[in-house]
């Protein structure tokens, strides 16, 4: 018998919903808030009242391109964190409802945990999954974390930011430029036409398989406003090459931790996740260590990347595996739990 599992996303500013059959996406949509763009960044009380405008129809729009009743559902999973709390609650409330009225299981779904086993959605155009045990960078705007996965269910983290993340630090970078929000893919989109080895940017100096970002943030603070004094179209003039120096810095300090983390541990199969997965720069340099043959290595498409509830459906399968299901009385938490 086919499993059937709603998902519902709704930890940050995108409001998704997926429907999967075992680990088949049926479904999968998102309503992306606008507003925010104003803002220079995600605004937590807004958020939570898009989630609440765009919550139903895109579940309704989920059940109609799956082309299923929501009778033949066998569970609802739902992101109970982390996030922003105010969104998580408009996800969590409808979740509880709507399995409750169906009389079907809950499952409440790790936001970073489903990055993870997102690599395992069944799909003709990546159809290897990783091995386990193997280890994966988890980059997104809140989190940067290296994970040793040891199962579907066992997961422990071995080496995180202790400050800014990844994605925080592409996109404070960008708003230092004066790029508009979401700044880090439009210094990604930069980056592929400028040079790299323009500018020098220090990495920071932390112990063991750790990462700390925000003295990088600081040091391009202080080299653009120096330049600025010197020349005040500085930044327009070198968009290109600022933005591919600044790429290359993150990704070097990404990697650096990563191959620490593979000597270390032993492992050669090597995974990543999350938003800042989306990044050009650091898919290149994957793909250039499994052409090199240091690693074997495993990106989710483009589309399972970013916030999505297709992530959240297929955690949800493999919970159900276990008859892993939460109770009503459940509530969301905001910040990272192993």
């Amino acid at each position: 018998m086919s499993i059937y599992i709603l998902g519902i996303e709704s930890s940050c500013d995108d409001t998704s919903a997926a429907i999967i059959k075992d680990r088949k996406i049926l479904a999968n949509l998102i309503a992306n808030q606008d507003v925010h763009k104003d803002f220079g960044g995600v605004v937590p009380e807004l958020a939570s009242r898009a989630h609440q405008q765009h919550i139903i129809p895109v579940i309704e729009k989920a059940f109609s391109l799956a082309k299923i009743n929501k009778k033949q559902l066998d569970a609802v999973a739902f992101t109970n964190g982390p996030g922003l709390l105010g969104s998580l609650l408009v996800g969590t409330s409808f979740a509880k409802a709507f399995a409750l009225a169906l009389d079907i299981p809950l499952i409440t779904v790790n936001h970073m945990h489903a990055h993870i086993l997102a690599l395992f959605i069944e799909d003709e155009a990546h159809p290897s999954a990783p091995p386990f045990p193997f280890l994966c960078l988890t980059v997104s705007g809140g989190h940067t974390q290296i994970v040793l996965v040891k199962s579907h269910y066992a997961m422990q983290v071995i080496g995180q930011t202790i400050d800014d993340a990844a994605g925080e630090a592409f996109d404070k970078s960008a708003k230092i430029m004066g790029l508009p929000y979401p700044g880090g893919p439009l210094i990604d989109k930069y980056a592929r036409e400028g040079n790299a080895e323009a500018f020098r940017f220090p990495h920071p100096k932390v112990p063991g398989l750790d990462y700390s970002f925000s003295g990088l943030k600081t040091s391009i603070l202080y080299f653009l406003r120096d330049r600025l004094k010197e020349d005040t179209d500085f930044i327009n003039d070198n968009i290109k090459d600022l933005s591919a120096s600044i790429q290359a810095t993150i990704v070097e300090i990404l990697m650096q931790k990563l191959h620490l983390a593979s000597k270390q541990t032993g492992i050669k199969h090597i995974a990543m996740a999350g938003g800042v997965s989306a990044n050009s720069g650091l898919r290149q340099a994957f793909l250039d260590q499994q052409v090199a043959g240091n690693w074997k290595v495993y990106i989710p498409k483009f589309e399972y990347c970013t916030d999505n509830a297709a992530m959240i459906a297929v955690t949800g399968y493999f919970k159900y595996l276990k008859k892993d299901f939460a109770p009503q009385s459940t509530t969301p938490f905001t910040r990272f739990q192993g």
